[in-house]
């Protein structure tokens, strides 16, 4: 048993996906010899995403994106391990597949990439949406109760995190009669830096061993999801820039925006690299109307959302529609 054990530790390290917003999504990276590399795209299809995806303990596969919308992208001396990967979608890992490790025409311009679902471990109930509820988790195919024992605001950032929700506003470490859970109270003592990709990964006593009742269940709100869109360009990839925010729609200033920026738009939509475009064809994409939602917006480009660069609080601003952003990315 201990055998097996050290097998499964050993394979789940030889396969990651690097840059991309949570750890079921990036740049395809194999481990050959202790050292990492990436994976041509020749062939590369959505039965090849499902191994990845499952080798890794993610949801359903979702997409094949290019590996270089992911930055920093792969460094220069970083070899490319593989190409030709065929896989029927059942194997349960991609070194079961097809594949020639003879690399002889590929560069980091063709790096594979793949987006899976998040699976679902973590969920707020009893709320009006799913940013806002009792913090429950799955294990052993049973969902339960998180104690209020050690619970603070950095672990609810994580939780708002996983759950692809805006920041943390809320946490209440006990719920009303009409809002506490039932079943078991699986977690207690959870105990989080905030920088964490998901709860399991926070440090906690053991699964289902406490005092505690439901009198004590943990509450979150987090924000509404941030989104962002490129309106009156006719696609996705061009157009004025919205934001949503507290359920509406809303422009975004000028003031100090570049190229920086745009990357980090363009990678957050899956688009290619950004255009430039002169004045006059930014206007042509129309005023916005309503919300002026962001000023100020400074990004270093690493960012894998236009939420995690540096802004003005919502809604401050000194401009109006005539400097609203618009652009063009390349379209995939």
């Amino acid at each position: 048993m201990a055998l097996l054990f050290f097998l499964i530790i050993e394979s789940s390290s030889r396969l990651r996906l690097v840059g991309g917003r949570h750890r079921c999504e990036g740049r395809v990276e194999v481990e050959r010899d202790g050292q990492w590399g990436t994976v041509c795209d020749d062939g590369w299809d959505m039965k090849d995403v499902e191994v990845v995806c499952r080798e890794l303990g993610c949801g359903a596969a979702t997409g094949t994106p290019s590996g270089t919308l992911y930055k920093p992208l792969a460094e220069k001396d970083q070899k490319v391990l593989i190409q030709g990967v065929s896989c029927s979608g059942m194997e349960s890992e991609l070194i079961h597949c097809e594949q020639e490790e003879d690399v002889f025409d590929c560069s980091h311009s063709e790096d594979a990439g793949a987006k899976c679902e998040i699976p679902e471990t973590v969920r707020l109930v009893g709320g009006p949406d799913h940013c806002k509820g009792r913090v429950e988790v799955k294990h052993q195919q049973q969902w339960g109760t998180v104690c209020k024992a050690g619970w603070n605001l950095s672990a609810a950032k994580v939780v708002c995190r996983q759950l692809g929700c805006g920041r943390a506003i809320l946490t209440q470490r006990s719920c009303n009669k009409d809002t506490q859970g039932q079943g078991p109270i699986w977690l207690s003592e959870v105990s989080c830096s905030g920088q964490e990709g998901n709860l399991q990964d926070c440090s906690s006593g053991l699964w289902g061993k406490n005092n505690c009742t439901h009198d004590e269940d943990t509450w979150v709100e987090c924000e509404d999801p941030f989104d962002l869109r490129l309106v009156g360009g006719g696609s996705r990839c061009s157009g004025r820039l919205e934001v949503l925010h507290k359920g509406e729609w809303g422009s975004v200033c000028d003031d100090g925006w570049g190229e920086n920026e745009e990357q980090v738009v363009c990678k957050q939509l899956g688009c290619g690299e950004s255009i430039f475009l002169s004045a006059k064809a930014r206007r042509n994409f129309g005023l916005g109307a309503g919300r002026i939602w962001l000023d100020d917006v400074h990004c270093s480009g690493k960012e894998q959302s236009l939420e995690h660069c540096r802004h003005r609080f919502w809604g401050y601003h000194n401009c109006n529609h005539k400097e609203d952003v618009a652009m063009t990315c390349l379209e995939l």
